[in-house]
């Protein structure tokens, strides 16, 4: 298809840059990037610092400083919400009022409920990637969705859980395989993410014990008193905590491991991590939740029952004796960032000829 004038919307708060603040900005991040190989003009809104190589054009994020007299005021809302409000209002209002000049299509990639509450005064098609369950505040804005907006989810489970309120198509998250190569293996099991609760990197620390296995984690610690009273205890000669990784350092890390370990508390919307360790080829062990059995199957994984640590120890001695080959081959087929742009661009190529009519 020939390029398109992409406006691609992210978070006005965390920069779409390594090491990336959790999936969503590295999602963004590998989006934009394929997006501009393939010749598509992409201008990017996110937070202030984000990647200069991308080789996308950025939209300034308007900052909002409110008046002291108000902040006594019980009812003032939090600055950091203002912050956002502020930033995504003046961007909403500068697109709908030279928006049809200067793009084809506005993808929408953030959690902020604006963008999706005034696609309507738009005179440009925007599409919406649902990342999370449904929230309060995006099914309200939904009662207020354009006409010319289209919905996109992250897996089959994400679709399902918002059907109830808007119908979306399913493009599965990609990975770019050709940074995130095969590796050798062998080396301890990884658990990588954001250390907070609801990941349970504390129950992989009790699986890999119980497999026999050393382990090593990797990202933000996010929840100070959470990773003071569940991780700090756990770590000792065999579970090492490597701390947040630009991406560079965490593929030599998950390429080197036996296995990976997935363990979410709740239900994921995806799973990025598992989509990246097995393009290295990196075979996954998780728990069956959310939108995992979509990425993880028998072929390149195995499934364990729901905070059931010793399952999850079964799960991780079965996955590491697969086929490293195998499991890089089919991440490539299922996971890989082209096989998702593909996707977008031929959503893009349906709704653009509606901006010209």
């Amino acid at each position: 298809m020939s390029g398109l004038r992409i406006c691609l919307i992210a978070s006005s708060r965390f920069p779409i840059r390594e090491p990336f603040a959790g999936g969503l900005e590295s999602h963004t991040h590998a989006l934009a990037h394929e997006l501009t190989a393939r010749g598509h003009e992409v201008t990017l809104f996110a937070a202030p610092g984000s990647d200069p190589t991308l080789g996308t054009r950025h939209l300034p994020v308007q900052a909002f400083a409110p008046g002291f007299v108000g902040r006594p005021d019980v009812s003032v809302t939090p600055e950091t919400w203002m912050a956002e409000h502020h930033a995504y209002l003046g961007l909403m209002l500068e697109l709908a009022a030279s928006g049809r000049q200067r793009f084809d299509v506005v993808h929408n990639n953030s959690l902020h409920h604006l963008p999706v509450a005034m696609a309507s005064t738009l005179a440009v098609p925007m599409v919406t990637t649902l990342h999370t369950p449904p929230v309060p505040w995006l099914e309200s804005a939904l009662h207020y969705a354009s006409a010319n907006s289209a919905f996109v989810s992250v897996s089959r489970f994400t679709a399902l859980a918002w059907a109830h309120a808007v119908t979306s198509t399913t493009i599965l998250n990609g990975v770019d395989v050709d940074r995130w190569q095969q590796g050798p293996g062998g080396g301890p099991a990884i658990w990588s993410g954001r250390l907070v609760p609801e990941k349970g990197p504390h129950l992989a620390i009790d699986a890999a014990r119980l497999a026999g296995m050393p382990l090593v984690l990797a990202g933000p610690s996010l929840d100070r008193a959470y990773f003071d009273a569940e991780i700090a205890p756990r770590l000792g000669d065999d579970v090492t905590y490597l701390g947040h990784l630009d991406h560079d350092h965490l593929r030599l890390q998950v390429a080197a491991a036996r296995v990976a370990v997935v363990t979410p508390t709740w239900d994921e919307p995806y799973g990025l991590v598992a989509a990246e360790a097995l393009a290295c080829g990196t075979p996954v062990a998780a728990f069956s939740r959310g939108a995992l059995p979509e990425i993880v199957d028998e072929s390149v994984g195995a499934l364990a029952l729901p905070n059931d640590v010793t399952d999850l120890a079964r799960a991780m001695a079965h996955a590491a004796g697969l086929d490293r080959s195998h499991v890089r081959r089919v991440a490539v087929e299922r996971c890989s960032i082209s096989v998702m742009v593909d996707g977008y661009e031929q959503l893009y190529d349906q709704l653009a000829p509606r901006a010209a009519a």
